[in-house]
């Protein structure tokens, strides 16, 4: 259904939105009521992120009772994690009950884009990390689905990519950060092909509603869409819709989320979530939860960055219900719970079985829920015909995607876990072979005339007599970093960055080099040495919203106009 999405101080533009919003039945309004009418691609509010749910239990047999009770419930457990967030699991299944599981997953290709995605590149422990897409479909292709998402007009169409959330698991598996991106957001869509039907979807020619990706061939274009804006290699994409969400809400349990006033997610003409809730804390479950996830119309400002917060809220307290076990102990609980995950989720083909899902929660559970940081892409609102849809912030947006790209924590903590020694001890340093690249170049300013050749002289100072400018590879580069091809130059790589006071976590193998080359970035444009704050963990732009996990004193804020 239609909506407008207001937003920012004073006066908020009107927006034409596509398609549906919340669980009204119109289409085609504002938030204040006023008529305008919306496009086709905003749709319904709803629910994203697929929230946990997970186990599984032995089947009949005396053979998988006779598996250990634990056993059973680590595989259930493992079901509510990856669903919610993949943050928690354990293993073990019975043969039979481990098919059936299977069966339910619904799977599709990973990417329908032309442009293959880069390979990680990994930290100096050799560790890669982790890129998983959640997706929020609001599809009304079945009766459960069209009940729940209203918006009559809207059935049969192609569906939209309201939610889009993008969870980071770092490579040493210490913390988690999620972006989340506004369904309003505006940009160019790559060319995608249609598994399914052979259909060709050309790349636009100007900017497109991100969730329109999903309609061009399935979630494989949203993936594609993701790594065109971003840059950021996604491992794996994981989709739900509005009844998954409600049967997973049901297995899980009630999940406390707090508002700031009482609340009644209503206008006049019929729009909103429907989400009526007391000021304080309140346990939703089923479809009061769908609402809560759904809601625009009620939060902050009324717009898409209020709904990405409450959605963010929701998923944190979820984990933080789950880890206490409270939820897991049943073992009819953890039955329903894996039939509902299975039975909900969409995803990529290399997740496809129980087996797959369990190993990447094994990792996911890994990073404590204090170092689990929830954030929103920075943006800014379009003008003219695009006012009220946003685009990503210059500047913050990419300094956002860039952190993930290279594998920096959005908490701003640098990880405790100790570097690995090198297995293969550096070689002397005059016959370590290194080339400097000028990687100093920016959006606004040209490389630094001479920096590789004045990096290599410190080089040559230090030693390195076998030091060497690249003058052919310019790429730029926010941050200096180190790159080395295999195993047995990882020691000489960090003897090079140890020599320019450089920080090991900016040591990084990579398969698109040959030898050991140093990329001078723009974080050292001036002669001199290394700079010491250059080092420094980086801290997430402020209009990112960042969440830690662990805050238990969320609550949010209220739109004034409704209140009950």
């Amino acid at each position: 259904m239609g909506r407008s999405s207001t937003r920012g101080e004073g006066a908020r533009p009107r927006v034409r939105h596509s398609r549906r919003d919340e669980t009204g039945p119109q289409a085609g309004h504002g938030p204040r009521g006023d008529g305008s009418a919306t496009r086709g691609h905003d749709r319904r509010e709803r629910g994203p992120v697929p929230p946990e749910g997970g186990h599984r239990q032995g089947g009949p047999n005396r053979r998988t009772r006779r598996t250990s009770r634990g056993g059973k419930r680590r595989v259930l457990r493992w079901m509510a994690a990856v669903t919610a967030l993949l943050i928690l699991g354990t293993g073990g299944a019975g043969y039979l009950y481990y098919r059936h599981l299977n069966g339910n997953i619904k799977k599709e290709d990973l990417t329908l884009g032309d442009k293959q995605m880069a390979d990680h590149k990994a930290n100096a422990a050799g560790q890669t990390p982790l890129n998983i897409l959640i997706i929020g479909s609001d599809a009304r292709d079945s009766k459960e689905n069209q009940k729940l998402g209203g918006a009559k007009e809207t059935f049969g169409a192609p569906p939209l990519a309201d939610v889009q959330m993008l969870l980071h698991l770092s490579a040493d598996r210490s913390n988690i950060s999620v972006v989340s991106m506004p369904r309003d957001t505006m940009l160019t869509m790559p060319k995608c092909t249609d598994p399914k039907t052979g259909t060709v979807y050309p790349a636009s020619s100007g900017p497109v509603q991100t969730n329109e990706s999903l309609g061009r061939g399935g979630p494989g274009c949203t993936v594609a869409a993701w790594y065109e804006l971003t840059g950021i290699t996604i491992d794996h994409f994981m989709m739900i819709d509005f009844a998954g969400v409600v049967s997973m809400a049901d297995a899980v349990g009630g999940v406390p989320v707090c508002v700031n006033a009482n609340i009644y997610s209503h206008t006049s003409d019929g729009k909103g979530s429907g989400l009526k809730l007391e000021k304080g804390t309140t346990s939703v479950k089923g479809k009061q939860a769908l609402q809560w996830l759904r809601t625009r119309y009620g939060f902050e400002d009324n717009t898409d960055l209020g709904r990405a917060k409450a959605q963010h809220q929701y998923l944190n307290s979820m984990v933080r219900e789950l880890r206490k076990g409270t939820k897991l102990t049943d073992p009819g609980k953890l039955m329903d719970l894996a039939e509902a995950a299975t039975n909900a989720l969409t995803v990529d083909k290399g997740l496809g079985t129980v087996k797959k899902l369990y190993d990447l929660a094994e990792e996911l559970k890994k990073a404590p829920t204090d170092r689990m940081t929830m954030t929103t892409m920075p943006n800014v609102y379009g003008t003219g015909t695009l006012s009220g849809r946003v685009f990503p912030k210059p500047g913050e947006a990419e300094q956002l995607f860039r952190m993930v790209r290279e594998d920096i924590p959005l908490d701003g903590k640098a990880s405790k876990r100790k570097t690995p020694v090198p297995k293969d001890a550096a070689a002397p340093v005059e016959e370590i072979a290194v080339s400097v690249r000028n990687a100093t170049g920016t959006d606004a300013l040209g490389p630094a005339r001479g920096r590789a050749g004045t990096v290599k002289d410190l080089l040559t100072d230090a030693g390195f007599a076998r030091a060497s400018v690249d003058s052919q590879n310019v790429a730029p580069a926010a941050r200096t970093g180190l790159l080395y091809p295999s195993a047995d130059l990882e020691g000489d790589a960090q003897a090079v960055a140890k020599a320019l006071g450089i920080p090991l976590s900016q040591v990084k193998k990579s398969t698109d080099v040959s030898g050991i080359v140093l990329a001078v970035g723009a974080d050292w444009r001036e002669d001199g040495a290394y700079p010491a704050k250059a080092g420094e963990e980086e801290k997430t732009p402020e209009s990112a919203g960042a969440l830690n996990g662990a805050d238990e004193e969320a609550c949010m804020d209220v739109n004034p106009n409704f209140t009950w």
